[in-house]
């Protein structure tokens, strides 16, 4: 299908702002130019796919300090040449003091009991949740990257000591954030300079995380997991009354998961398992959707934003009731994407009308964190979320070692006895989405987003738009996004004002957004091995890709010419 072919039917057509890189060799697409740089780096120094896209996290905690840190948690989905994937979950838990009761909600009722007296799972000390991303940074690069972990330190080290050009972007993170952070004397030298946030073009630079990530790079991630950095946050933690401590970090462990699968109109779609609701729930409303033409319907339309919505509404409803840490709780994975639930569901929804959905099985989130996604000519595929949660975490800084933990602790239901109720161990529930489509058993696109809450509807529409659609990764990647988990329907202003009429005599509760989800970082995959890559214009994402290669082989210098 050509992109022509989608405006013909399209209710809200528009047109990408960005542009897509194509390579052979390699592509990096992060959330950050520095960070795809660093990636790219990699790459050109003979490094595969893992390697450049643990060089670009590393850099990432640097130039996107506000997104993703050591401290923080998040997911990896790999694929390797052989055609295998795992899941690598380094998400955060709950530190071993940690008590159902130690927040005070400020309602009964769900989502607004995330709410708590004083903030105080969100905001200081108490919010901080035992960390893992440094985990599985480091265990993916042992296992399957090529180049040492001093290599890919290499760029966010340089980018630490020498500084970075703060984008309009962390500019605009660090002045939304700013009341809390003008309480912390240290995260304000780096972001409040002056008493004022940052403004675009500032240089900064963070000599102290220069020296952690240093340290990193000899010690490798027992520095923080058992040795001196890691007693240096669990001080600085434990001083403000938090209750982290050195046996949580040093006991912390990644584990190594099977994702889950299922298939959409001849594409098989690979994404990660519970404790992550972005794969399960991914699965599920596609299966409840594909009993639909949404090609027919078009982008964009009426018809279709209500089909996406009430898939949204369902799957929200059984997240809620029976999606957890798999640990602790028995979620009900099989029959969430099951094709035989899916058309049980599909069956009691109201084309015309929206509807008020309760779950079907038997049990909040930030929006900032960061995504990438990186592949080489290899087969390797790295597909990444991870982050410290809320916009600069906890919202202080550990000066010593120059991190910022994270706030993983408001993800966490403070009512006792339900599914995502505190526990000592027990990991945060993600929306976390990395997803990897195949077609005839080949990678035909590779995408993720941050996001929180709407990250897994995002890809999940990101996927509608490239097989539904037929739209160029570009556009899929920047294509309006609608979000709901049975309040209001969030649409972003793209989706045109007739359509939002025609929505609201439905029943939904419109609601006109800026943006939502975070950006989205994407690759694809095509038959002649070409890779394109493409970011959206809802951060500063770039992709970068590599072409070109070694001389042929034979080739010398010109030889000199005879004398004559």
């Amino acid at each position: 299908m050509q992109p022509a072919d989608w405006r013909a039917r399209a209710g809200s057509p528009f047109t990408p702002e960005k542009h897509p890189a194509t390579g052979r060799r390699g592509m990096v697409v992060t959330n950050h130019p520095l960070a795809s740089a660093a990636g790219a780096e990699m790459l050109a120094a003979g490094g595969n796919a893992i390697d450049a896209g643990v060089a670009a996290l590393f850099a990432l905690t640097v130039v996107e300090p506000m997104m993703v840190g050591l401290l923080g948690g998040g997911m990896m989905h790999l694929r390797l040449p052989d055609g295998t994937h795992t899941i690598l979950d380094g998400l955060s838990t709950v530190p071993a003091a940690g008590r159902p009761d130690m927040f005070t909600p400020v309602s009964q009722d769900w989502p607004a009991a995330l709410e708590t007296v004083g903030r105080k799972n969100a905001v200081g000390a108490t919010s901080v949740a035992t960390p893992g991303n440094l985990l599985a940074w480091c265990e993916a690069l042992r296992r399957h990257g090529r180049l040492s972990l001093e290599e890919v330190l290499a760029p966010a080290i340089r980018l630490a000591r020498r500084g970075f050009p703060a984008s309009p972007y962390l500019a605009e993170c660090t002045a939304e954030a700013a009341p809390d952070m003008a309480k912390d004397a240290g995260i304000s030298a780096l972001f409040l300079p002056g008493g004022a946030p940052l403004k675009p073009g500032h240089r900064v630079t963070m000599g102290a995380t220069a020296e952690t990530l240093a340290t990193i790079a000899r010690e490798g991630p027992g520095a923080l997991h058992g040795g001196a950095i890691g007693a240096a946050v669990v001080a600085a933690v434990a001083k403000r009354g938090g209750l982290l401590a050195e046996a949580d970090l040093r006991d912390a462990r990644l584990i190594e998961r099977a994702p889950v699968r299922g298939t959409y109109r001849g594409h098989e779609i690979i994404g990660p398992p519970p404790p992550s609701s972005g794969g399960v729930h991914v699965l599920q409303m596609l299966n409840i959707l594909s009993g639909f033409d949404l090609r027919a319907l078009g982008f964009g339309t009426a018809e279709t934003t209500h089909l996406i919505a009430e898939a949204l509404k369902i799957a929200f409803a059984d997240r809620a009731a029976a999606t957890a840490d798999p640990a602790f709780i028995d979620v009900p994975v099989a029959k969430l994407i099951s094709p035989a639930y899916a058309a049980e569901r599909r069956a009691a929804l109201d084309l015309a009308r929206a509807q008020d959905w309760s779950a079907g099985v038997a049990a909040g989130e930030s929006p900032n964190t960061t995504h990438l996604t990186v592949a080489d000519g290899e087969g390797h595929i790295l597909c990444a979320t991870h982050t410290i949660n809320s916009l600069f975490g906890a919202r202080f800084l550990v000066e010593e070692v120059g991190l910022i933990p994270n706030n993983y602790m408001a993800l966490f239901d403070p009512r006792p006895g339900h599914a995502l109720s505190i526990t000592p161990g027990k990991r945060i529930t993600t929306s976390q989405a990395p997803l990897i489509a195949l077609r005839d058993g080949k990678p035909y696109a590779a995408l993720g987003l941050p996001g929180g809450l709407r990250i897994f509807g995002s890809a999940m529409q990101a996927m509608i738009a490239l097989i539904d659609h037929g739209m160029s990764l570009q556009e899929a990647v920047e294509a309006p996004r609608v979000w709901t988990q049975g309040q209001a329907l969030e649409v972003e202003q793209g989706i045109a004002p007739a359509v939002r009429e025609k929505l609201s005599a439905m029943g939904h509760a419109v609601q006109a957004l800026p943006h939502i989800g975070g950006g989205m970082c994407g690759i694809r995959f095509h038959a002649d091995g070409t890779l394109e890559g493409a970011a959206c214009w809802r951060a500063d994402g770039t992709a970068i890709g590599l072409g070109g290669g070694f001389a042929r082989e034979g080739v010398r210098f010109w030889p000199e010419r005879p004398k004559v």
